[in-house]
């Protein structure tokens, strides 16, 4: 009950603060939690995409921002736990997909830290790993505005169509190292299409065989 009345007053100052529109949403599978993955701007990026999104979502958040106690009373209510960055937390992968299979959607930022020019950076294999392990579909996410937020700004947060972990990786075993990056790659170039207008980036491996199966019958 918490989140939702939470969820509606954000929407609400986001709706009288921006011109904020939402697209894609349709791509969001409902019979399933998903892993939302954004490019990075401002710590405005959780509530913006999470208001878009359907269901609940959890999300990792710097362990510091928890110290002020209102603070984190806050971001915890919206979902969020703490995280100890560049300390190999391994404990975060494990509650991340704890979060999934308990029916909670999450939310990973793959670039790490916010981007200082605008453009989406190379990203990490931390979402890929999360994807893999759960069996849990990535839906790429674009924030996209101009060079600052400030009031009226035309945002638009675009919500791609799903990535599927089993196209890159064997769901029998964990996967290898080689199987993450393509998996990363493939999200951070999704990110990159609807942030940046690029062209769709290339088909999962298996997708492109079926591809070729149907245009050889």
């Amino acid at each position: 009950m918490m989140y939702a009345v939470i969820k509606f007053l954000v929407r609400i100052y986001f709706r009288i603060l921006y011109s904020l529109h939402y697209e894609g949403k349709k791509n969001v599978p409902k019979d399933t939690t998903v892993i939302y993955a954004p490019n990075h701007r401002s710590y405005a990026d959780p509530p913006l995409v999470a208001c878009g999104a359907k269901g609940k979502i959890s999300f990792m958040a710097k362990e510091e921002l928890f110290k002020n106690k209102l603070f984190a009373w806050l971001i915890s209510s919206l979902g969020a736990f703490p995280v100890a960055r560049g300390k190999g937390d391994t404990g975060a992968i494990d509650k991340s997909i704890e979060m999934l299979n308990s029916k909670r959607n999450f939310m990973i930022f793959p670039e790490g830290t916010c981007s200082k020019d605008g453009k989406v950076g190379r990203g990490h294999t931390g979402a890929a790993l999360i994807a893999a392990r759960s069996g849990k579909p990535i839906i790429p996410v674009g924030v996209c505005y101009g060079e600052k937020l400030k009031f009226r700004t035309k945002l638009i947060v675009k919500y791609g169509e799903p990535i599927y972990p089993q196209d890159y990786v064997d769901s029998q075993e964990e996967p290898n190292p080689r199987q993450l990056v393509k998996l990363k790659n493939r999200y951070m170039a999704d990110i990159k299409a609807l942030v940046e207008g690029v062209p769709e980036p290339e088909a999962a491996p298996q997708q492109e065989e079926q591809n070729k199966e149907a245009a050889d019958e």
